[in-house]
């Protein structure tokens, strides 16, 4: 059963570092059976509980995973770019409405900034020691935390959304937990949370956000940590309404222990308010990126939350990368105070792109959400035919797998450089792509 590999040990501790070992250097194989614990446990000379305890120690990591009569088996390898496959070749000449990128035409000039930003550096060399958050930046960052009703606690500086996730994740869960996921979702989260050893529970989504059943579901069922996305949701483009945003905290204040992360990534490219959960449960992380407004490259999100929180996320920051340049903080700052990018305009445009798309697809009879933000989603009864004859038709969208736990399947469409009289001619490529293909006859 494991080839010439032999599990070792006496004690529960040794049986599952033995284990463990194996998975580490290839030994054993994501997927591979393990011995029954019975079977192992005379092989071993133990006794049966000892089997039982080591192999519970190794689903609590994340290492394995049992399944009934089936037994238990070395955990799948994480998929932590499994769903960056399930994407569309572009051909050339085909128009590219997969990618889910901002407009690089609304994005700011950051030469400007980062030559103040490294003009500053170059007076005061930033140094080991020097404070991890550029006072600018939180001054600037806490103002428009207020204005948005996000409750007052301690920041830090992360490279990105994601990093921001992670990190709260870690500092607050132990491998076998389960957290709590919108679905559909962002790829990259749902590839996240197996890949750091925890476990998915969907949540359905509308357009305002996850729904009340699904979360009330959720968190009975057990999930320690809930991940929402405010506004811009991805793919689907849901906003928590002020409506269903208290709903969720009265939800949340039941289960006050839930480890609560909101991802405000679309900030500065929305026209709809946030209505943030934050506060509502003793733990929890509010993350602020500036990728969709000012560049993907700059790497930067703005996280605060519960001091006990973010004094884990600081400390873990410490041991590793130690902070985010203090160069990138300052030319952030300078985007954001020099003029350099019209938030309001920019978010207009969006919101003018997403609805000639949804409005035109509503003329062909062709349903579509897309409340914020610059995706849009389209359910469809095929992704796999639908992408195709879109694809044959000039247009690349990308399948709703990358997207999808347990929901129907759909396309996402990103409106982002859609321009103009471009609406119409998609919207009637999406309209023929779901009509039924008619069969064929042979005589």
């Amino acid at each position: 059963m494991l080839g010439e590999y032999r599990i070792e040990g006496r004690r529960a501790a040794e049986i599952a570092a033995s284990v463990e070992r194996a998975v580490g250097s290839g030994d054993l194989e994501p997927g591979q059976l393990l011995p029954p614990m019975r079977e192992l446990a005379v092989h071993l000379g133990v006794n049966p509980n000892t089997v039982a305890a080591a192999y519970r120690v190794l689903r609590e990591r994340g290492v394995i995973e049992t399944a009934g009569r089936r037994g238990s088996r070395v955990r799948p390898a994480p998929a932590t770019t499994g769903r960056d496959r399930i994407r569309v070749d572009v051909p050339e000449g085909v128009c590219d409405v997969s990618a889910g990128n901002p407009d690089p035409a609304l994005l700011p000039p950051l030469a400007p900034a980062f030559a103040a930003a490294a003009a500053q550096g170059d007076r005061a060399p930033v140094l080991y020691g020097a404070p991890a958050v550029d006072p600018d930046l939180a001054r600037l960052a806490r103002a428009e935390l207020d204005e948005a009703g996000v409750p007052d606690g301690p920041l830090a500086v992360v490279t990105g959304s994601l990093d921001g996730v992670e990190r709260v994740l870690t500092a607050h869960l132990k491998q076998g937990d389960t957290v709590a996921v919108e679905d559909p979702g962002w790829g990259r989260t749902l590839d996240l949370v197996p890949a750091l050893g925890l476990r998915t529970v969907p949540m359905r989504v509308d357009d305002e956000g996850p729904r009340v059943d699904a979360v009330r579901e959720a968190l009975a069922g057990g999930a320690r940590a809930l991940i929402v996305t405010d506004r811009a949701q991805n793919p689907t483009g849901a906003a928590l309404s002020a409506t269903r945003a208290r709903a969720l905290r009265t939800v949340l204040a039941e289960h006050p222990e839930t480890v609560l992360i909101e991802d405000d990534h679309a900030h500065g490219i929305v026209d709809l308010p946030p209505h943030p959960l934050a506060g509502a449960t003793r733990h929890w992380a509010f993350v602020r990126s500036v990728a969709k407004a000012y560049g993907p490259d700059l790497r930067l999100a703005v996280l605060t939350g519960d001091e006990v929180t973010v004094d884990r996320v600081r400390g873990r920051q410490r041991l590793g990368p130690g902070w985010v340049s203090l160069l990138v903080q300052r030319a952030v700052v300078r985007l954001r105070t020099d003029g350099a990018l019209d938030t309001r305009a920019v978010a207009a445009e969006y919101s003018r792109r997403r609805e000639l798309l949804t409005g035109a697809l509503a003329k062909r009879g062709v349903a579509a959400h897309g409340r914020s933000g610059m995706n849009v989603w389209v359910p469809v009864p095929d992704e796999t035919g639908v992408v195709a004859r879109l694809l044959h038709a000039g247009w690349a969208v990308a399948p709703g797998a990358r997207f999808r736990l347990n929901e129907p399947p759909g396309v996402r469409i990103t409106v982002s450089t859609l321009r103009e009289g471009e609406a119409g001619r998609l919207a009637d490529a999406v309209a023929a792509a779901l009509r039924p293909v008619p069969e064929r006859t042979y005589v």
